[in-house]
C-alpha cells in the first residue's frame, strides 16, 4: 500500500471516529444565543400562544432567549419560507400549523416543499375537527345528520373560516367520504363562521374544537363527533367518528415544530427532549387544555412521516374537490 493511500485512509478513520464528538459538541455548544422562533401567523392566536409559552419553556431550559418572531402573509408562506431559507444551524425554529401540509397543494406558487426543506422536531399539540350542527335540523348524532344530508341534497349548508381552510378542508373530506351534497360557505374567519352556525344560518360546520368547544359546553350548538382516533378531554361526551359508527376520520389542527433541512442532528434531538419535558409539566398540560389542545410530542421521525401522509391526503380532497383560491 503507498504511502499516499494509507495517510488517506488514516485520515478517513480518524474523522469517522471523531463525527460523534462533534455531534457531541454540536449539541452541549447549542444555544450560545438567542433562537428565533417564527411563526408565520398574527400574534393572539392559539398557533401563537401555545408556541409562545413553549418558546418560554426553553428559554427557561437551555438558558437563552427563545423569542417569537410572526411573519404574516400569504397564508402563512411569507414566514415559513423565511424560516426556509436561514442557516441550519439551530438558530431560527419554525412554528407551523395547518396551512404547512395544505398550501403546497392548494397554491402552485408556494415557496417550499415540506417534506424536503426542513427538518421536523416534533408535532407539538393537535386539537380535532369537531363537527357542529344547530339544533335547528334535528339531528342528535352523526348517522342522524348523514341520513338527513342524504335525504335533502344540496339543501344545507356548512361554514368555514375560507376557502382552503382546515374547516373547508374537513367539510369536503366528510362530503367525499359519506357521499352527500352540502353547500359550502367561506366566511372572513373561524369567529363569523361559528357565528353564522350559531345563528342557524349555516347549520353546520367542521370547525376545530378549540373554536368551537366555548359555543358547545354554552349549549348555542350540538358537537356531534370529533375527527380524531380518541375523544377530546375538553369535550369528553362527544365521540369519536369510529364510536358513532362511521371510518376513522381524523382532521388536526396542530402545531408542530420544525427546523431548516440540513440542520445537526443532535440539535434536532435537543429541542425535541427538550419540548417533550416541557409537555409533561403541569402547567404546560394545562394552558394547552384551556386552548383546546391535546399535547403530543412525537419523534422527528414519526413527525416527518406525518407531514408525508397529511401532504398526501389534503392533496387528495383538495384536487377532488377541484378547490381553487379566490
Amino acid at each position: 500500500m503507498s504511502l499516499a493511500r494509507r495517510q488517506f485512509l488514516q485520515a478517513a478513520a480518524g474523522a469517522a471516529l471523531s463525527m460523534p464528538f462533534a455531534r457531541a459538541a454540536t449539541a452541549q455548544a447549542y444555544p450560545s444565543r438567542s433562537v428565533k422562533v417564527v411563526v408565520p401567523v398574527g400574534a393572539g392566536g392559539a398557533n401563537d400562544t401555545s408556541t409562545r409559552l413553549m418558546a418560554q419553556k426553553l428559554s427557561e431550559s437551555l438558558k437563552q432567549q427563545f423569542y417569537v418572531e410572526n411573519i404574516v402573509g400569504a397564508g402563512g408562506n411569507i414566514g415559513m419560507a423565511q424560516a426556509m431559507k436561514t442557516a441550519p444551524d439551530g438558530y431560527t425554529v419554525l412554528s407551523v400549523a395547518p396551512s404547512f401540509v395544505i398550501n403546497p397543494t392548494l397554491n402552485p406558487k408556494t415557496p417550499f416543499d415540506p417534506v424536503r426543506d426542513f427538518a421536523p422536531v416534533t408535532l407539538m399539540c393537535a386539537t380535532p375537527t369537531i363537527i357542529v350542527a344547530h339544533d335547528s335540523l334535528g339531528a342528535r348524532n352523526i348517522k342522524e345528520l348523514i341520513a338527513l344530508l342524504k335525504a335533502n341534497p344540496g339543501k344545507f349548508s356548512y361554514s368555514s373560516a375560507g376557502t382552503g381552510t382546515p374547516a373547508h378542508l374537513a367539510g369536503e373530506l366528510f362530503k367525499a367520504d359519506y357521499g352527500v351534497d352540502i353547500i359550502h360557505v367561506p366566511f372572513t374567519g373561524g369567529g363569523p363562521a361559528m357565528n353564522s352556525t350559531i345563528g342557524g344560518h349555516t347549520p353546520i360546520s367542521f370547525p376545530a374544537l378549540s373554536t368551537a368547544a366555548p359555543s358547545i359546553l354554552g349549549d348555542k350548538v350540538r358537537g356531534l363527533a370529533v375527527m380524531s382516533p380518541k375523544r377530546s378531554s375538553t369535550l369528553p361526551d362527544v365521540p369519536t367518528m369510529v364510536e358513532a359508527g362511521f371510518g376513522d376520520q381524523q382532521a388536526d389542527v396542530f402545531v408542530g415544530i420544525l427546523l431548516p433541512a440540513g440542520s445537526p442532528r443532535p440539535v434536532v434531538d435537543l429541542l425535541h427532549r427538550e419540548i417533550v419535558t416541557a409537555l409533561a409539566l403541569a402547567d404546560v398540560k394545562e394552558k394547552l387544555a384551556t386552548l383546546g389542545f391535546d399535547p403530543i410530542g412525537n419523534s422527528p421521525d414519526e413527525f416527518g412521516a406525518w407531514i408525508k401522509a397529511e401532504v398526501a391526503k389534503w392533496a387528495k380532497v383538495i384536487r377532488g374537490a377541484n378547490i381553487k383560491l379566490p
